[in-house]
C-alpha cells in the first residue's frame, strides 16, 4: 500500500510501464483481500466457541489493512490526479473486496462472547477493536451510506454486548463526538437537498431518493445516540458539551430560526420527525444527569448569536418535561447553587429569563413558532414571546410550592433587569402567578413591591419597572385586601403620594375610587399651595413631582368620579404654580423639565377652565423651551397639551396670539428627527385636525411639503419599506450589538457603584460631614427669575410679529414699556456704587 501510494502521484497516460506496475499492485491487493476474507470465513465456520485471545492477531491485522485500504480509496481522486480512469475499475474492485472483508470480520467478532471471567487481555483487545473500527468509521463516513451505517451498528452493538467489561475503558467522548459529527453532517446534507428542491420548484427522482436515503441515515444515527447515551450515561460527563452543541446546531438550521434555509412544508415535517422527535427523548434522559444540568444552566455559555434562540427553546423543552419528573430531578434544575464551592450557575427560571433577553433579533422580527396555546384547539402561529410566556406559566401551574421562593427571586431579578423585554415577560408571569395563586399571596406580593418602590432612591429604570408591575397587580387584589392596602398606605398623606402616582384608580370600586381621588387631590392641593407661597430648592422638587404625578393618575383614571368642586380645587392648585417657571431656569434643570411635563399634561385635563391669557403664556414658554432642545418627555407632554386644544374655541381677539404659536410648535415637532417624537406628533396633530374649529391653524402647521407628505402618508396608513428579509435581519443584529455594548457598560458601571457603596466606614473621621442648614435664596435669584420672565415674553413677541399683522395698540404699548425700562435703568444706576 505504501509503494502504491508513493508511485500513484507520478502516473500519467504516456507512462505505460508505471501504469502496468500500479495495476499489478492493485490486483495483488485484491487477491490479498480475497485470501484474508477466505481466512476469516474459515475461522467463522468453526463449530467450537471462539475466544478473542485464540484469534488475537487476526482482527488487529485485518482492521489495519481495512483502514489503509479505505483511506487509499477515499484519497484516490486526489492521489491519481487526472489519471484516475486508468485504474478506476481496479479501485472499485478493491473497495468492494474490502467491504466484503469487513462484513465477514464483523460477523466473526459478533460470535465472540465474553463474561465476567474474561481475561484482561481479551477485554483490552476488544476495546482496541472497537476504537479501530471507530477510526474506520471516520474514514468511510462520506464514501458509502450502507457501509457507514453498518459500521456504526457494529460499534454500538458490541459496546452494549460487552458493556460491563469495556465501559470503563471505552473512549466515550470520541464515540459520542464522532456520532454527533455524523448526525450533523447528514442533517446538513438533508437540508441542502431540501433547499435545492425548493429552489428548483421540482423534485427529481434522484434528488428525492437521495434525500429520503440521507434522512433514513439521520434517523439511524439519532436513535444510536439516544441508545448509547442511555446505556453509558455515567461516563458521559465530558460529552455533554458536544451533545448540547449538536442540539443547538440542529435547531439553529431548522425553522423558526432566522438562519434556517427555506424548504417545503413536506420536507420540514419529515426532518422534524427524524430529528426533533428523536432528540426529545435524549433531552429527557439527560435531565437526570447533573453535568448536563450544570452545562445548560452555566452563567457564561458565550454562545454565538445563531444559537441563542435554540438555547431558549431547549430551556422551554426542559420546562415542559419537569412536571413529569421526580422530585429529585425538579430540585436539581430549580434550586440553583446550594453551596459556595459549586460552579456558578442559574436556576432554570433565571436561565430562561437570561436566555430570552438575548433573543433580541428573534423578538424584533418577530420569529413565529407553531404551538398549541389552548388544549383542545388547533395549533397556531405564535411569537417567541407568546411561546415562552405560555410555557413558563404552564410550568408555574404545575410546580410544587416548595420552589416558589426560587421562582419569586428569579421574577424579581428579571423585573429589575435593564432589558425591558425581559422585565415585561417577568411582569406577565408574575401577574399569572398572582391570579393562579391565593389572594393572600397576591396581597403579600403587592405589599413587597410597594415597599421596594418607596425604597427606590430616585428616578431609575428599576422604579419604572416596579411601578408598572404594581399598577397591574393592584387590579388582581381581592376587594378586602384593596381596602387594607388603602388603609396602610393612606393616599391623604403626602409621603404616600410617591406610591399612589403609580396606581390606577380604575382598579378599585366606584366608592373606593371616589374616596382615594378626593384624598389625593386634597393632599396635592396642599402641596401646591405651600410651593406657591414659600421658597423651595431644586432638591425639594421630588416631592412636588410625586404629588403632581399622583394628581395626574387621578385625572387619567378617575376623572369621571371627581366632583366639579374637586376639579376646581385641582385646577386652581396647578394654575398657581405656573408663574414659578422661567425658560432659562427650566432649560438648565432636568428636574424642572419633569415638573413642567407633568403640569402640561394636567393642564390638558382642565383645558376648558383655563383662561386664554394663561394658554398664551404656556405656549410662549414652551415654544422658547423647545428651541433649546429639552428632554424628550417635554416634547411629548407638549404634544399632549396641543392635542387637548382641539376641544377649545379660541376667542377672536386671542387667535392672533395663540394660533401662530400653536402652528409653529406643531411644525417644529412634526419635523423632529426623533422617531418617537415624530410619531407622537403625527398622532397629536391628527387628533387636533379632526376636531378643531380653527382650520387655518392646520394649514399653517403644514407649510413644508415634506411635513405635509408625511402627515398624508400617516392619515392613509401607508408604510413604505423596501427592506428585504436579509437586510432586516442584518439591521436587527446590528441593533443587538449596540444594545449588548450598552448593557455591558451599564452593568459594569452599576457594579462599580455597588462596590463603592459596600466599602466599610473605617473611622468616624471618614464619615460625611453634617449637612449645612439650607439658606434662603438671596436677592440675585429673585432678580434672575424676573429677568428670565421678561426675556421669555420678549422672545415670544419677536416670533409672533412676522406671522400676522400686529394689533394697532402694540406699538403704543411697546413705547410705554420702553419708557418704563429707561426709567428703571436710571434708577438702578443711581443705586450702584460709583
Amino acid at each position: 500500500m505504501h509503494e502504491l501510494s508513493s508511485q500513484a502521484t507520478r502516473l500519467n497516460s504516456q507512462n505505460l510501464e508505471l501504469q502496468a506496475t500500479l495495476r499489478n499492485i492493485l490486483q495483488n491487493l485484491i487477491h490479498g483481500l480475497e485470501a484474508l476474507t477466505a481466512c476469516v470465513c474459515h475461522v467463522s465456520s468453526l463449530d467450537e466457541p471462539l475466544a478473542l485471545h485464540s484469534i488475537q492477531t487476526l482482527p488487529t491485522a485485518v482492521l489495519h489493512i481495512l483502514r489503509n485500504t479505505f483511506t487509499h480509496c477515499k484519497e484516490s481522486e486526489l492521489m491519481y490526479s487526472g489519471c484516475l480512469h486508468l485504474v478506476s475499475d481496479l479501485l472499485q474492485a478493491l473497495f468492494k473486496e474490502a467491504v466484503l472483508l469487513q462484513k465477514q470480520l464483523m460477523e466473526l467478532l459478533d460470535k465472540i462472547n465474553m463474561d465476567s471471567t474474561a481475561l484482561e487481555d481479551d477485554i483490552i483487545d476488544m476495546v482496541s477493536v472497537l476504537h479501530t473500527v471507530l477510526e474506520i468509521c471516520t474514514v468511510i463516513s462520506s464514501m458509502d451510506h450502507a457501509l457507514h451505517a453498518n459500521t456504526w451498528k457494529f460499534i454500538i452493538k458490541q459496546s452494549l454486548k460487552h458493556q460491563s467489561l469495556v465501559e470503563n475503558q471505552l473512549r466515550h467522548r470520541d464515540i459520542i463526538g464522532r456520532l454527533c459529527d455524523d448526525i450533523l453532517v447528514s442533517f446538513l446534507s438533508c437540508l441542502q437537498l431540501a433547499e435545492q428542491m425548493k429552489q428548483s420548484g421540482m423534485q427529481e427522482n434522484t434528488e428525492l431518493r437521495l434525500f429520503q436515503k440521507t434522512a433514513k441515515l439521520c434517523r439511524f444515527f439519532a436513535n444510536s445516540l439516544v441508545h448509547y447515551t442511555k446505556e453509558f450515561m455515567p461516563f458521559l460527563s465530558d460529552s455533554c458539551s458536544r451533545i448540547h452543541q449538536l442540539y443547538l446546531q440542529i435547531h439553529s438550521k431548522f425553522p423558526p430560526s432566522p438562519s434556517a434555509p427555506i424548504i417545503s412544508e413536506e420536507h420540514k415535517d419529515e426532518l422534524a420527525c427524524v430529528f426533533l422527535v428523536v432528540l426529545d427523548p435524549l433531552i429527557r434522559q439527560l435531565l437526570l444527569f447533573r453535568p448536563f444540568m450544570e452545562l445548560v444552566l452555566a452563567e457564561k455559555l458565550d454562545l454565538p448569536s445563531e444559537l441563542l434562540l435554540p438555547q431558549c427553546l431547549l430551556l422551554i423543552s426542559i420546562m415542559d418535561k419537569l412536571p413529569s419528573m421526580s422530585e429529585d430531578v425538579q430540585s436539581l434544575w430549580c434550586t440553583g447553587i446550594c453551596f459556595p464551592e459549586e460552579t456558578p450557575r442559574f436556576s432554570l427560571f433565571e436561565a430562561l429569563f437570561f436566555s430570552f433577553g438575548q433573543c433580541y433579533a428573534e423578538l424584533s422580527l418577530p420569529v413565529r413558532l407553531v404551538d398549541v396555546v389552548v388544549h383542545g384547539q388547533a395549533a397556531t402561529d405564535v411569537t417567541v414571546y407568546q411561546y415562552v410566556c405560555v410555557h413558563l406559566c404552564a410550568l408555574i401551574a404545575a410546580l410544587p410550592p416548595v420552589y416558589f421562593s426560587q421562582l419569586e427571586r428569579a421574577l424579581l431579578d428579571a423585573v429589575l433587569s435593564a432589558n425591558l423585554i425581559t422585565s415585561v415577560l417577568a411582569m406577565d408571569t408574575w401577574c399569572f402567578l398572582a391570579r393562579y395563586g391565593t389572594a393572600e399571596l397576591c396581597a403579600q406580593h403587592v405589599l413587597i413591591i410597594a415597599q421596594l418602590i418607596k425604597l427606590c432612591p430616585g428616578e431609575c429604570y428599576q422604579l419604572s419597572h416596579l411601578s408598572v408591575l404594581l399598577r397591574r397587580m393592584v387590579f388582581l387584589m381581592a376587594a378586602d385586601h384593596q381596602v387594607e392596602f388603602i388603609n396602610n398606605h393612606s393616599p391623604g398623606e403626602v409621603e404616600n403620594l410617591v406610591l399612589w402616582q403609580h396606581i390606577s384608580l380604575k382598579a378599585f370600586t366606584t366608592e373606593l375610587r371616589k374616596q382615594v381621588a378626593n384624598d389625593i387631590t386634597t393632599a396635592v392641593a396642599t402641596v401646591c399651595q405651600q410651593w406657591a407661597s414659600n421658597m423651595y430648592t431644586l432638591g425639594d422638587l421630588i416631592h412636588l413631582n410625586a404629588s403632581l404625578a399622583a394628581l395626574l393618575t387621578v385625572c387619567s383614571s378617575a376623572e369621571e368620579v371627581m366632583e366639579p368642586e374637586l376639579q376646581v380645587v385641582a385646577s386652581e392648585a396647578i394654575v398657581q404654580l405656573w408663574p414659578l417657571f422661567h425658560v432659562k431656569q427650566v432649560s438648565d434643570q432636568p428636574s424642572l423639565q419633569h415638573t413642567l411635563s407633568l403640569l402640561l399634561s394636567l393642564l390638558g385635563f382642565f383645558i376648558h377652565t383655563l383662561k386664554p391669557n394663561l394658554i398664551t403664556q404656556v405656549l410662549s414658554l414652551v415654544l422658547s423651551l423647545v428651541q433649546l432642545e429639552p428632554l424628550s418627555h417635554v416634547h411629548l407632554a407638549t404634544l399632549d397639551f396641543l392635542s387637548c386644544l382641539r376641544k377649545l374655541h379660541i376667542p377672536a381677539e386671542m387667535q392672533s396670539s395663540i394660533l401662530p404659536v400653536l402652528s409653529t410648535l406643531f411644525y417644529s415637532l412634526l419635523s423632529d428627527s426623533s422617531w418617537i417624537i415624530h410619531h407622537h406628533a403625527l398622532e397629536a396633530f391628527t387628533q387636533f385636525a379632526e376636531e378643531t374649529s380653527h382650520e387655518e391653524a392646520i394649514s399653517q402647521s403644514l407649510h413644508s411639503e415634506e411635513v405635509k407628505n408625511k402627515v398624508i402618508l400617516f392619515l392613509n396608513k401607508t408604510c413604505h419599506s423596501d427592506e428585504t428579509e436579509e437586510a432586516r435581519l442584518e439591521r436587527v443584529n446590528q441593533e443587538k450589538l449596540v444594545l449588548q455594548k450598552y448593557f455591558t457598560n451599564f452593568k459594569t458601571s452599576n457594579t462599580e457603584e455597588e462596590m463603592q457603596l459596600q466599602k466599610p466606614i473605617i473611622s468616624k473621621e471618614k464619615q460625611p460631614s453634617a449637612k449645612r442648614p439650607r439658606e434662603e435664596p438671596d436677592h440675585d435669584e429673585k432678580y434672575s427669575s424676573e429677568i428670565y420672565s421678561m426675556e421669555a415674553a420678549l422672545q415670544a413677541l419677536h416670533m409672533l410679529v412676522p406671522k400676522g399683522s400686529p394689533p394697532h395698540w402694540l406699538s403704543q404699548k411697546l413705547q410705554e414699556l420702553q419708557t418704563s425700562l429707561t426709567s428703571l435703568q436710571r434708577h438702578v444706576q443711581g443705586l450702584l456704587p460709583s
